[in-house]
């Protein structure tokens, strides 16, 4: 009986370490209050009583185990060597992280994981945006506005635009060789020819890297599609390109000429590009500017990450009506239960007696 009960206590406590663990929707926190994303190669990462936590086994069998913030990690960056189990990622899905696949070092994004529970709100306002050339070359000039704090008359093609730009990031590579006396400076990303660079295109490139895995975070953590972009096209990563853009003069560029002279730039470029995501807090800008470009007239903005328990019906007078309801009842009239004990009570026709 003692050993009985000493197993059942066992499972009890089991049991309570999952469901503390287990997140529910009042827990959850929006991706603008995340704390930043996390790079990882060569650990294989796993889930068990207590949490998600990424391991290594040394050649005489020794584990290390560090156990990962989940719930407040906005995205995790899996490098070359990097195993994943099921339980691990469907914890992630459940915490809103997003994960991404990237190359050694954070260079590069090769997938991403996307969250079933989102609402289809903001991808539908990107796409009614992206949709019309109008509308798109609108959202173009935004941005632009955005990241250089200039007005661009409403009549102003794309190519003068690209133009303006190309201008700007000129003048800037300029000022920052000249602050930092390191002579002149192209800009070259040429992975073939990787370790052949000079530490500032090194530094750039992990650098935006990692902003792209930011930002990419934030737009699936909005329920947009990375695919969409409105200056950018042809990648499935147009619309992280465009929205990385904004920051780039702000933060990676100057960061990356700061390390001019060090012995490990991308690792240092990685290290602090985390301390301006702290000091700049960009990630609630991000989700505030994706949402101001692409519902600039929306008077009553839903919070990121907010998430639907049911999906809706298309309707092109009303917009949308209730889903799991038998309309047969109703002929051509449109109708939408008034409550949903009036929902409940329209599924109850269509069971059989």
């Amino acid at each position: 009986m003692t050993d009985f009960a000493t197993s059942r206590s066992q499972r009890d406590r089991s049991t309570a370490r999952r469901r503390i663990a287990a997140p529910t929707l009042a827990m959850l926190p929006r991706v603008g209050d995340s704390l930043s994303f996390l790079y990882a190669d060569v650990v294989r990462i796993v889930q068990d009583d207590t949490g998600v936590c990424a391991e290594t086994t040394t050649a005489d069998g020794e584990t290390t185990r560090v156990y990962l913030p989940t719930s407040a990690l906005s995205c995790v960056l899996l490098g070359p060597g990097t195993s994943i189990t099921q339980p691990a990622m469907a914890t992630f899905a459940r915490h809103g992280t997003t994960v991404v696949c990237t190359g050694s070092g954070g260079v590069r994004c090769y997938s991403a994981t996307t969250s079933d529970a989102l609402t289809t709100r903001w991808l539908e306002h990107q796409v009614h945006q992206w949709s019309d050339p109008e509308r798109r070359l609108a959202v173009a000039q935004q941005m632009y506005l955005k990241r250089f704090n200039i007005a661009v008359p409403p009549n102003t093609p794309l190519n003068k635009l690209r133009g303006l730009e190309g201008q700007r990031i000129k003048a800037l590579y300029k000022h920052l060789t000249q602050q930092h006396r390191i002579g002149r400076f192209r800009r070259n990303y040429d992975p073939a020819a990787w370790d052949e660079q000079d530490p500032v295109n090194l530094a750039l490139s992990s650098a935006n890297t990692c902003l792209y895995g930011i930002v990419h975070a934030a737009i699936v953590a909005l329920g947009c599609s990375p695919a969409l972009g409105f200056v950018h096209q042809g990648k499935q990563h147009a619309m992280v390109y465009d929205i990385a853009d904004l920051y780039k003069a702000e933060l990676t560029i100057p960061l990356a000429f700061s390390l001019h002279d060090s012995s490990n730039p991308e690792a240092m470029a990685r290290r602090g590009f985390r301390e301006g995501l702290r000091l700049y807090r960009l990630l609630p800008r991000i989700v505030a500017d994706i949402q101001a470009l692409l519902a600039p007239d929306e008077s009553k903005q839903i919070p990121d990450g907010h998430a639907v328990e049911m999906v809706n019906l298309w309707d092109p007078e009303t917009g949308s009506v209730p889903a799991g309801v038998n309309y047969a009842h109703h002929g051509d009239r449109i109708h939408a239960p008034e409550s949903a004990e009036e929902a409940l009570e329209e599924k109850d026709l269509d069971r059989p007696n």
